[in-house]
């Protein structure tokens, strides 16, 4: 039987006898514990705080960790790793849940994966509990991470301000995180593009995608010219081939879905809008083309020749050409 259950957002983590956090998103995970840790620090500065790791577990720490105290202090227990708890761990933690203390906090961390602990979730689930679900955020649904940053504390950053986020930090969440909190604490009023590009715009992935969107757009010389100066102040071919890789993924998936949701592509609609833009003109074969050159240029930048520059030189070209060969 499944008992009752509230489910929070990781932002509105709150103290609760006990709190299950369920998702493989670590950074979401990470700031749901450390919500909960600030708000019980609050109210009790000379919190207990404890962490165990279910996967490495001494037998009867979590009773001892979690049984009524002499003089009543608060305590966090904070358990990882649930996916892959040990049998003792289940065992003790079917025996904590079932007697609960007033002053204790139980929160648990699961990755969502398949471990060895495959029915654990099923026993929590039996108690009464805060859910906290921490679903992996998809570089379409950055931009709307972005925004909810923004909104939580009350400020504002413009669409361009978010579309520039958003490309110099594509593939990290968590250097997302901190760059919209520095931005928060740096900057004033609302935040745009320009504000961003003052920011972050000496980093790799922002210098990447200006060449792709020169070459996207048929500016040959200016995409060579701002490939050459990206190397030369140290960005990786590897980061430059990546950012082709994804504008040209991208185009590919508008090409033969004009009118298909944004959703169901993986993109966001200001993403689908730029790509449906950047699509007009290319084909299938020029497509296909441009991907072989993506391989190579990315075989290239990891040691297949000694001067990866020209193979994205080549890439560059190509792509300014929409795949045509002349």
């Amino acid at each position: 039987m499944v008992s009752d259950v509230t489910i929070v957002d990781w932002r509105r983590a709150a103290p609760a006898p006990l709190v299950l956090i369920v998702g493989p998103e670590n950074y979401l995970g990470d700031q749901a514990i450390r919500g909960i840790r600030e708000k019980l620090r609050a109210d009790e500065p000379n919190l207990e705080i404890h962490e165990i790791q279910a996967d490495d577990y001494t037998q009867g720490e979590l009773l001892a960790l979690s049984s009524p105290s002499l003089f009543s202090e608060p305590r966090l227990v904070v358990v990882k790793a649930l996916e892959n708890a040990s049998a003792a761990f289940v065992a003790d933690l079917h025996a904590s849940l079932s007697q609960p203390v007033s002053d204790t906090t139980l929160v648990l961390r699961h990755s969502g994966a398949v471990g060895r602990a495959k029915g654990i979730l099923d026993t929590v689930r039996q108690f009464e509990r805060v859910e906290i679900k921490c679903e992996e955020v998809s570089v379409g649904e950055r931009p709307s991470f972005i925004q909810a940053h923004f909104a939580s504390q009350g400020r504002k950053i413009t669409q361009d301000g978010v579309r520039a986020l958003t490309d110099a930090f594509a593939d990290d969440l968590v250097e997302l995180a901190a760059a919209c909190d520095q931005l928060l604490q740096d900057a004033s009023g609302d935040v745009n593009a320009q504000i961003v590009d003052t920011y972050f715009g000496g980093r790799v992935e922002t210098n990447s995608f200006k060449v792709v969107d020169a070459a996207i757009a048929g500016r040959t010389g200016e995409a060579l010219s701002l490939m050459r100066h990206a190397l030369s102040t140290g960005s990786d071919p590897i980061a430059i081939n990546a950012a082709f890789a994804m504008k040209i993924r991208q185009i590919a998936k508008v090409l033969g879905n004009r009118s298909a949701n944004p959703a169901a592509l993986g993109m966001a609609p200001w993403q689908m809008k730029q790509a449906l833009k950047a699509a007009g003109g290319w084909n299938d074969d020029g497509l296909a083309r441009v991907i072989v050159a993506i391989a190579d240029a990315d075989s290239a930048a990891k040691g297949g020749e000694r001067q990866p520059a020209y193979a994205l030189e080549r890439l560059i070209q190509l792509v300014c050409s929409r795949g045509e060969v002349a």
